[in-house]
């Protein structure tokens, strides 16, 4: 498969049709035709389902269409990183969790591009087990995970900011008139819990033997989904605090927030995988907050 071809193929998916792609690439519409038949023909399988409305991806066509984003992502990036310009340039891809060191990354983010305006940042949110998986896939240069997470294959920088675990209920619950709550508040209601293992083990854990009478309602891997079920009246929302500002223990857009008892928190660590290549911009970024956080760990 070329990169040129690929480019076609994402032009057609995006437009619907070849009328339209055709205007875009500056080709003709046989020539862009022929491209995608003989794409097909070359992989085997059908990506379009053709009729007078135009081009309708398959499954295996959606399937390319994400890998083909990836490798024109990839061959940009190595594109950028393979330039030999005197000035620090390029793209750095970092996977992030909805999580309070985020804003200490932005700062370093921001401090490192003062130094070099021509660095700039792709950034990824996901849950840890995404941003792992993106970088094991070389999609992303650094993780900020959530913990608990394996960090062996990482070097990694542990983060002081922790994140609180906190329950988010309707205003209208009978739970808004406490200061705080207990497993024992919590069991008999239907929960909206993290969909991520290691988590939802530290949340089996804090319920003790309460937790195999519980009711999932819903799992998530984006706390502010679970904030809208939760609003909707699906169930209680265990997520961190810091999805509300200024939240506390009132009440923001019909949803109430109240800490947990015993208190639930969780740390995070901005990874980055040992022994790989990197380009020059993602390894002055390691060198910088590795500068800026001596002491850290």
């Amino acid at each position: 498969m070329e990169l040129r071809v690929l480019r076609y193929f994402l032009a057609v998916a995006q437009e619907g049709g070849v009328t339209r792609a055709a205007e875009i690439l500056h080709l003709t519409q046989p020539t862009l035709s022929r491209q995608m038949s003989q794409l097909e023909e070359d992989l085997g399988v059908q990506l379009f389902e053709r009729d007078k409305r135009g081009f309708k991806l398959t499954q295996d066509g959606m399937l390319l269409k994400r890998r083909a984003q990836e490798m024109l992502r990839l061959a940009e990036q190595t594109r950028q990183d393979l330039s030999h310009s005197e000035t620090l340039s390029g793209r750095i891809a970092m996977g992030c969790g909805e999580m309070a060191a985020m804003g200490q990354v932005s700062d370093w983010i921001a401090g490192f591009r003062a130094l070099y305006p021509q660095v700039s940042f792709d950034i990824f949110t996901s849950a840890a087990d995404e941003v792992r998986e993106r970088m094991d896939r070389g999609l992303a240069d650094f993780g900020l995970l959530c913990e608990p997470v394996e960090v062996t294959p990482y070097e990694y920088i542990r983060m002081p900011q922790k994140d609180s675990t906190c329950a988010f209920f309707r205003e209208d619950s009978p739970l808004a008139e406490k200061e705080f709550v207990t497993p024992q508040d919590l069991a008999p209601y239907p929960l909206i819990l993290t969909r991520r293992e290691s988590v939802h083990s530290e949340i089996a854990h804090w319920f003790g033997s309460l937790y195999d009478s519980l009711t999932i309602a819903a799992t998530f891997n984006l706390g502010n989904n679970a904030l809208t079920l939760a609003k909707s009246g699906v169930g209680v929302a265990l997520s961190f605090r810091r999805l509300i500002p200024g939240i506390e223990s009132g009440e923001v857009n019909g949803l109430c927030m109240r800490p947990l008892r015993p208190a639930l928190e969780t740390g995070s660590v901005l990874v980055w995988k040992k022994g790989q290549f990197y380009s020059p911009a993602a390894n002055g970024f390691i060198r910088y907050i590795r500068e800026q956080t001596e002491g850290l760990g």
